[in-house]
């Protein structure tokens, strides 16, 4: 989580400069791209501070009410800071660009509005640099966008959405401010809003989505499912194994239940150590497993599930 919040500062120092900055250069030239943009960075900041809220509030202990912690107040922070980004980011700089379109009002000294972009590219080139570093320190050996969408971290991939789209976005304000200052049509500054807009309301239904999977429940990927199922089919004496009902507690925190179905005449000391070298080997392989419960019993299986189990046993061995 250190590297989480590493990442969360940097945005949020970077933020804070181009917001300022922005809003002044705004004020000065009357641009709308350049007020969007100063929105976006002012939105981003506060999201920051949410990001680093959830962070605090999901290391608390586990308590009576909350047995397995908090770790899900992060992904319920980071589903408000998606909201703001749709409504606040996205729904303000589009309502700004189309009263610019129909009220257009030509461009003062447009210079400064370079100047700004300028270093925002700098501020927030610096900001995605850090946040895309912890990213790839953690994503293992992956392919980049297979980690970025198995990532379960909503700081991580909150960050490099983020800053991805203040890049783009600076991009299209620079765009806009050339074409509306060089074509001498207003219009087109506010065309690049409504694009900044439409760039960060499609950011932000990517995020809800994610942080919408993560709360209500989502479990571990099923070639995982079937690797655990794998590692307990392995194990003596162990006829059948059930399904894997898993879910993720936080980004590092998965709880497992799994049935297992033992032969006839296994006595209670080999089914114990069969469920003790399942518990043992899976935690092994794969560190997030916090929690592995594991019961001795029938083993409820979907149509067909059993033998394409044995097969992939089989296989592997």
């Amino acid at each position: 989580m250190s590297e989480s919040r590493l990442a969360i500062y940097g945005a949020i120092g970077a933020n804070v400069a181009i917001a300022v900055t922005k809003f002044i250069v705004a004020g000065v030239t009357g641009s709308s791209a350049m007020l969007s943009e100063g929105i976006h960075s002012a939105v981003d900041t506060l999201n920051g501070v949410l990001l680093l809220v959830g962070l605090r509030r999901s290391q608390r202990p586990a308590t009576e009410e909350h047995p397995f912690g908090h770790g899900k107040e992060l992904y319920f922070w980071s589903l408000i800071v998606a909201v703001l980004v749709f409504g606040l980011g996205g729904g303000v700089s589009f309502y700004e660009g189309i009263r610019h379109m129909l009220h257009p009002e030509p461009m003062r000294d447009p210079m400064w509005n370079y100047v700004v972009l300028g270093a925002a590219l700098v501020f927030e080139g610096a900001s995605f640099t850090i946040a895309l570093r912890q990213f790839l320190k953690g994503k293992g050996r992956a392919p980049f966008w297979e980690a970025l969408h198995r990532s379960k971290d909503p700081t991580t991939y909150t960050v490099l959405a983020e800053d991805s789209a203040a890049l783009l976005g600076l991009v299209v304000a620079g765009a806009g401010v050339y074409l509306s200052h060089r074509l001498d049509m207003p219009a087109l500054d506010g065309a690049a809003s409504v694009v900044i807009g439409v760039l960060l309301a499609g950011v932000a239904l990517v995020l809800v989505r994610e942080s919408r999977g993560l709360l209500i429940g989502e479990g571990l990927r099923p070639e995982t499912a079937r690797a655990i199922r794998a590692v307990a089919l392995a194990q003596p004496h162990v006829r059948d194994a059930g399904r894997v009902l898993s879910m993720y507690i936080g980004p590092d925190d998965v709880l497992v239940t799994l049935d297992l179905d033992f032969a006839d005449g296994t006595s209670a000391a080999e089914a114990g150590s069969a469920i003790t070298a399942t518990q043992r080997e899976v935690r092994l392989r794969f560190p997030m497993i916090k929690r592995i419960f594991i019961e001795a019993g029938a083993a409820p299986l979907a149509p067909g599930e059993a033998d394409a189990m044995r097969g992939e046993v089989n296989a592997s061995g």
